[in-house]
């Protein structure tokens, strides 16, 4: 079977993971194999150590896009929600894969500042209003948007369900599930 990596990039709480998981237990139950590459895991796990700066967090993407691309090339769909703020780094990601010969779809699951704030998942948005931490991407730090994604979820107007099967969608549409 074909495998790919779906780099599923955005702001803190826009619904990454959410949708990266609806749509992993879809696939699964089509048969497929799936890992979920979340950024948290991997910080803790694979980029212990790594800081917020940009250089840091350019490290960070390679190592993940290193394993997404490992895992794609053995016929595993890698869905990898990581904010991956910086244009540069996720275009490293994408040549990688294409020099492989891996399947690779950037997707943008996009919600305003506004929403991701009142989501605030994981309470990062209270920490920074609170002045406790700093560098929160796309409030203090930047976030560049992909200009031409795969596929641009509005995560603020589309239920997860929807959101993942227009995801879904694409991979069938590619060839990729």
């Amino acid at each position: 079977m074909t495998g790919a990596t779906v780099w599923l990039t955005g702001l803190p709480s826009a619904g990454k993971t959410t949708i990266a998981r609806a749509l992993a237990e879809r696939l699964r139950a089509e048969g497929r194999r799936v890992e979920v590459l979340d950024g948290d895991e991997i910080r803790e796990f694979l980029s212990a150590g790594l800081g917020f700066g940009r250089a840091d967090r350019h490290t960070n993407v390679q190592r993940i896009g290193f394993v997404a691309e490992l895992l794609a090339r053995h016929g595993v769909i890698a869905l990898v929600p990581v904010i991956a703020p910086y244009a540069d780094s996720r275009e490293a990601v994408r040549k990688r894969h294409q020099s492989t010969g891996s399947g690779y779809l950037e997707v943008h699951v996009a919600a305003p500042v506004a929403v991701c704030s009142e989501r605030d998942v994981k309470g990062l948005y209270a920490k920074q209003a609170a002045g406790e931490i700093s560098g929160l991407t796309g409030v203090d730090d930047p976030y560049e948007e992909p200009e031409s994604p795969d596929l641009r979820i509005a995560s603020h107007t589309q239920t997860v369900p929807e959101s993942a099967a227009a995801l879904h969608a694409l991979l069938v549409e590619r060839g990729l599930a």
